[in-house]
Parts: C-alpha cells; structure tokens; sequence
C-alpha cells in the first residue's frame, strides 16, 4: 500500500516510517512543515514533502501526486502547558489541520486512517489501569483537541466512510536501536531525554516535580512505551482495517507504573552518572498515576512489545544521545 505519513520527520512517525519501510510492503510519503521534526530522521526509501497540512493547495497537491490509499496522522502540536497559554493556536494546528486532510481524504477517496491519539484524554481515570473504554475527561486543551479529532472520526466514518483507528500513547519514549534518530524536541518536555541530559553535561540536575503523591514514594506514575513498538502498533493496525473493515480505538502502554523516582535511578544504572535530583512542587494538572491497559490492542489488533524494560529502553535512548548530543542536524 502507499501510506502517507503526516509529521513524518517527529519523533514518532519517523520511527514509524522506519518499520514501514522495513516490511517492504508499502511505498511510504512523509509530510512535515519541518517546524519541529527533522528532515535527517526521514528513512531512506520514503519521499518527504515539505509543508503544513493547514495548507489545503499543499495538501491536495500530495494527494494528486501520490493518490495514498491510507494516512497515519502525527502531525500536532503536543505541549500541555503550551495549550493553555494558547489554545486558539493548538486547536487550530490539531483539529484544523486534520479537517483539511479529512477533507482531502474523501475528494481522493482514501479510505484508511490511523490517529495519534493520546493518554491525555484520560484526566481521572476511574480504572488502573486504564482500558481503552474508559470516559474520556481532558484536563487541557492539547487532551480537548485530539478528544474533538476522535469524535470528528467517528462522524466522518457515518457520513464519508474513512475507516479509523485512534491509538492512544502513554509515555512514549527510547530510540530506535541503532541510534541514528531518536527523540529530539526544542525545547525538550520530556522526562527521560530531560533526565539525559544531566550526563550529557547540558544541565547540572534534574527537578522532581512532586513528591507528595499517593504512590509508594510520593512521585507521579507513568507507563512508559518504547517509540519502536508503538511504531509496529500502526502497521498492526493498519492490516486491522484492511483486513476487518472495521474502526477501533486503543490504548497503548506496558502495563507498567514506574515513577519518577525509578526512571531516574533506572537512567542511573544504564548511564553510570550520579544523574543529581532536586524536589520542586507538583505542576498544575499532573495526574498521580497513569498506566495502560493494551488488552485490546493485544487481542484484536495482535500488537506485541519487544521493550518490555525500562532500562531496555533507556540503553536505546542513551545509545542515541550519545551518538547525537547536540540533537539531529
């Protein structure tokens, strides 16, 4: 199949793209207006056009070029505290953006669709771990966008047919294993790069925020997924509509709490440093404890990780900051 990949140069969908080309079953098209992602993290063997998915002449231009049978959507600004300083901006990028493809999808009769959803739908869960069933309640606008995307699929689905599948992530994280890209954001937001980059020497501690948690040391919980295996949780799913003609909704994690305490003692292991930590107050909005449940993911979409450690998937992570400790350039 030939697959579109929105924000193919992120985090995310160039790995995704890399076990993409790695099947050797589908012709792959990237599309990143290169704002946040990284041209080098494209694969070899994808073509990348360059430009942003609001632009309704750019983006009919890729279609008619590549008449893509299917689309997997990364394109999204993903930054909590950011969304609420400017929502105007997330809601426009997250849910304008992905109308405009939407609607580019129906007039070239591209029926496949795979959303980035996120853990962030999930504000108080009521379930540990939380199953893909659970009421979705954001807690910020960045959650509200990609609730408003999954709702706008479903309605899609009703009128115009496009097959969906929403894949919500917990903590994603790692790099793929040889080292050559990774997660590289500006300004990095993200625990375990930021825990990093202490050994790096780029900065002298890392700050704990929270430590009066009902958890067993006071931390905050995550679930933390390696990139790569969210990466396979795409292709699965897309033989899932294929294969079934059906929609679904999943979420995708390990499982598995661990909290800020263990990561950085994990990343102390893995790096050798002393890895300093300093105690600073609870930011508003963070949940206690968040962890997955893939079951569904597991049965109906036959997803199964490889990463099944976090210091598994800290030496994937460590492997490539070392190798790239001023970023991908």
């Amino acid at each position: 199949m030939k697959v579109l990949v929105t924000g193919g140069a992120g985090y995310i969908g160039s790995h995704t793209i890399r076990e993409l080309v790695r099947t050797g079953k589908h012709e792959v098209v990237a599309v990143d207006n290169l704002s946040k992602g990284h041209a080098a993290a494209v694969t070899s063997g994808a073509t990348l056009e360059q430009g942003d998915i609001r632009d309704s002449g750019f983006i009919e231009g890729v279609f008619a070029r590549h008449k893509p049978d299917a689309v997997m959507h990364f394109s999204a600004s993903i930054v909590v505290p950011d969304s609420v300083r400017d929502p105007l901006s997330y809601f426009d990028n997250n849910v304008c953006g992905t109308v405009t493809l939407l609607r580019t999808m129906v007039k070239h009769n591209c029926k496949y669709f795979i959303f980035s959803s996120t853990a962030a739908l999930f504000a108080n869960p009521k379930t540990i771990p939380i199953p893909s069933d659970e009421e979705r309640i954001p807690m910020s606008p960045y959650g509200d966008t990609k609730l408003v995307v999954e709702n706008i699929l479903k309605w899609s689905e009703d009128a115009y047919g496009v097959k969906h599948v929403c894949l919500r992530y917990f903590n994603a994280c790692g790099a793929d294993e040889h080292g050559d890209i990774g997660e590289d954001h500006e300004p990095e937001t993200h625990l375990i790069p930021i825990i990093l980059q202490v050994p790096l020497g780029k900065r002298q501690h890392v700050k704990i925020f929270g430590t009066d948690y009902p958890t067993d040391d006071g931390t905050a919980v995550r679930d933390y997924v390696h990139v790569t295996d969210l990466a396979t949780a795409h292709i699965k799913a897309l033989d899932f509509m294929v294969t079934k003609n059906r929609s679904g909704r999943f979420n995708l994690g390990s499982g598995k709490g661990y909290s800020v305490r263990e990561i950085v003692e994990a990343a102390r292991r893995v790096t050798g440093h002393p890895i300093p930590a300093v105690e600073e107050a609870r930011r508003e909005g963070d949940p206690a404890i968040l962890i997955a449940s893939s079951k569904d993911a597991e049965e109906q979409l036959g997803w199964t990780r490889r990463f099944d450690s976090v210091e598994k998937i800290l030496e994937t992570a460590w492997r490539f900051h070392q190798k790239h400790p001023t970023g991908m350039h």
